[in-house]
């Protein structure tokens, strides 16, 4: 006899609908399953065993045949341990002859333990996302009825195998999946910038990439500052809109990472360790999973001690930086994830930090230093919009009484000129830092006075052409912070001042 259930699936980030066919034939017994599955999948087989005969149901004696189609497409995850239980019952005569129809309109997902409860799985919401607008109704682990019901799906939530068997053949009911109760989305809460003595250029510098969405590298020596500045930094970001808040939390569903349920409402803050892989920086892995420019997705990227991370790691970022996405291919299947972050990093001027330092003397040699700051390339830098020196903290500075500017004083400011971007592009590039060059054209006109400003920049500095798009991005969300319609000239020659390490002497004046 043959079943048929609904199922779904993950590729990427998307929901793919599988249908999963259990046949029971005449024989001696075995258990086979087909359509692309992992080990996850194959494992199914001795929980299902277990679950179904301690739900108090027996198992049949017969050669069983699963098929997960459509059978191109990698079916990864013990989320498919429900329909496939629910699929021996059935073709086993468990709901008579006739499937109920509970059993055909309904898509079932969840994870089996060997006493037939349902525990339950990742990547729920994204995979739900794929049945919006179809009027189709799930039916998953009760530890996911709050994530399920942010889907905004008909979902109901069940503790075990038996008590969904129950429903399916019409002998009791399943609560439907409630959503758990939360704050609204709100500013990220954290450290004030008001605790960073001192540093009034960076802190303007970064005033601008939070305005829009520009990235940032911080270079200075030690205790100057640059951490505390990039801890803050994502308290000067505008609350998340509902659809940043709900994509972010599809990530971290597929990622395991889930908010119990709730919309992930504050801006992702990641900071990895030097010592990461390129692998787990980027996204990767036999079955692939989302990296660190992934879970930072609308929200931080900080490495600090930039250069310490592996060549390969760093030289990655190109894809994300430019494209806002990541693509990881592997022989069977090839998947994409957003990487729309923003950016900060951090790095002394030389290996011993102390260049340049106006009481501290340098240790390193010239050569080092040259091998210390060519592990980032020039690549990299390009693609970098904000390039931010900082000096040591003078002890007046430290000592000053006076607070400087709050996280919150700021972030009004910034909010301010995010809305006349929405305003200005609608619909079209999210902020000045995406900008394409139909854009530039019509938003970013060269003011009279600036050419020769740019010109020089190219010239005598050794810009790229790349570098004087960026110049007038920034220039134009420094207009923004303004409330200036157009940009001016001082805004473009503010904005060369935050492209110094794009000089033809490589960091030279750092």
């Amino acid at each position: 006899m043959l079943a048929k259930l609904r199922t779904l699936c993950l590729k990427g980030i998307d929901g793919r609908e599988v249908s999963a066919e259990v046949y029971l034939a005449p024989g001696l017994p075995a258990y086979s399953v087909v359509g692309l599955p992992d080990a996850a999948v194959k494992e199914a087989k001795d929980r299902v065993v277990a679950a179904v005969r301690n739900s108090g149901c027996d198992f049949p004696s017969k050669r069983i045949t699963v098929n997960l189609a459509p059978a191109e497409i990698r079916k990864a995850g013990t989320h498919f341990d429900l329909p496939i239980a629910l699929g021996v019952l059935a073709a086993s005569g468990k709901f008579g002859k006739r499937p109920p129809d509970r059993l055909r309109g309904t898509f079932f997902i969840g994870e089996l333990a060997l006493d037939g409860a349902l525990r339950p799985v990742a990547g729920v919401l994204p995979m739900l996302m794929a049945l919006k607008g179809t009027g189709a109704a799930a039916v998953v682990p009760a530890g996911n009825a709050a994530e399920a019901a942010v889907s905004g799906v008909p979902c109901l939530a069940a503790s075990s195998l038996g008590q969904v068997a129950a429903w399916v053949a019409g002998e009791g009911e399943l609560p439907s999946c409630a959503r758990a109760p939360g704050a609204p989305l709100t500013s990220a809460s954290g450290p004030d910038l008001a605790e960073v003595k001192g540093q009034a250029f960076a802190k303007r510098a970064l005033e601008i990439a939070a305005a829009g969405f520009h990235n940032v590298i911080l270079v200075g020596p030690p205790g100057a500052g640059k951490s505390m500045l990039a801890k803050r930094f994502s308290t000067l970001l505008p609350p998340m809109t509902f659809d940043e808040s709900l994509e972010t939390t599809k990530l971290y569903s597929v990622s395991g990472l889930g908010a119990a349920g709730r919309l992930v409402d504050a801006r992702p803050f990641r900071e990895p360790h030097h010592t990461i892989s390129d692998a787990a920086l980027i996204g990767g892995g036999s079955s692939p999973r989302p990296g660190e420019v992934s879970l930072a997705h609308n929200g931080v990227l900080f490495l600090d001690e930039f250069p310490e991370f592996s060549r390969q790691a760093i030289e990655a970022l190109r894809e994300p930086l430019e494209a806002r996405r990541v693509t990881v291919a592997r022989i069977r299947e090839s998947v994409s994830y957003p990487a729309s972050f923003l950016l900060v990093a951090a790095m002394n001027p030389c290996p011993c930090g102390y260049l340049g330092h106006p009481t501290r003397a340098c240790t390193c040699t010239p050569v080092q230093v040259q091998k210390y700051r060519a592990r980032v390339s020039g690549p990299i830098l390009d693609r970098i919009d904000l390039h931010v020196q900082l000096s040591a903290v003078k002890y007046d500075d430290w000592e000053a009484l006076p607070r400087g500017e709050s996280s919150a004083e700021v972030s009004a400011r910034v909010l301010k000129a995010i809305e006349a971007q929405r305003a200005r592009f609608r619909g079209g590039a999210r902020a000045n830092a995406f900008m394409t060059a139909a854009d530039l054209r019509e938003h970013c006109r060269v003011p009279e006075g600036a050419a020769a400003v740019l010109r020089t920049a190219m010239d005598r500095l050794g810009f790229s052409a790349r570098s004087l798009d960026k110049i007038l991005k920034i220039a134009r969300t420094i207009a923004d912070l303004d409330g200036a319609p157009s940009i001016k000239r001082e805004h473009v020659t503010e904005a060369v001042q935050y492209r110094l390490l794009d000089k033809a002497a490589e960091l030279a004046a750092v």
